[in-house]
């Protein structure tokens, strides 16, 4: 006998069970049948998922144009313009990926110095690639004075290393499965040099110096 096939530990009236005994043995079956269909529906996943084993997509920073990157002082309070030019790759052949949501912002020694700017979601085909263009603004965000002083001998020195960092949440799809979310992070290293303007009072000229593979964590 299988063991969802439960029988009532009770007496027998006419052939069957009593209601309640009966009831008892009805919420067993269907309870066994539950579990049975979550079982076989996640080994169904984990076999898709062994089997296609979906790779992290791939980014690299293009370009940076920076038109603005000031701190005023005393109150240390910095100001920044940037617009960036982010490629994505899916490296995956079977999988396309949704970026349901992409938030992008500049870092300087690990300290946010633009708020988030949002990429409209979108879906993104096996082997795709597709091409980001955002500003990133940060109007008088103040920063610690120690950062303000290394921005400063930074620009002295003529070069200038800022990070553009992506975050967002994903989910995979192949054929009509579609994952749960999984939480995005990406780390672009800007090279930016710094040349002081011709004039008295001519602001720093900065440039973007080499394209820059992202890291990637999925």
């Amino acid at each position: 006998m299988s063991w969802w096939n439960l029988k009532c530990d009770c007496g027998h009236h006419g052939g069957c069970c009593h209601d309640d005994c009966c009831k008892r043995r009805k919420r067993c079956r269907i309870l066994a049948w539950i579990l049975v269909f979550i079982i076989l529906n996640l080994l169904i996943i984990l076999i898709i998922w062994l089997a296609l084993r979906p790779t992290k997509p791939k980014f690299d920073l293009q370009d940076a144009s920076v038109y603005a990157f000031n701190v005023s002082s005393p109150n240390n309070l910095l100001s920044t313009t940037i617009q960036v030019t982010i490629t994505t790759r899916n490296p995956n052949a079977r999988v396309g990926i949704y970026y349901d949501r992409v938030d992008v912002f500049a870092s300087y020694k690990y300290q946010q110095i633009t708020p988030a700017t949002a990429v409209p979601p979108f879906y993104q085909g096996q082997n795709d690639v597709d091409v980001w263009s955002p500003y990133l603004y940060g109007v008088s965000v103040p920063v610690a004075p120690y950062l303000a002083e290394a921005i400063s001998q930074d620009q002295s020195s003529g070069f200038l290393l800022v990070r553009v960092k992506i975050e967002g949440r994903i989910r995979w799809k192949t054929g009509f499965w579609v994952s749960g979310h999984y939480d995005l992070f990406v780390t672009c290293p800007a090279f930016l040099s710094c040349q002081s303007g011709n004039g008295v009072g001519d602001p720093t000229v900065i440039k973007f110096q080499q394209i820059s593979t992202c890291n990637v964590d999925v």
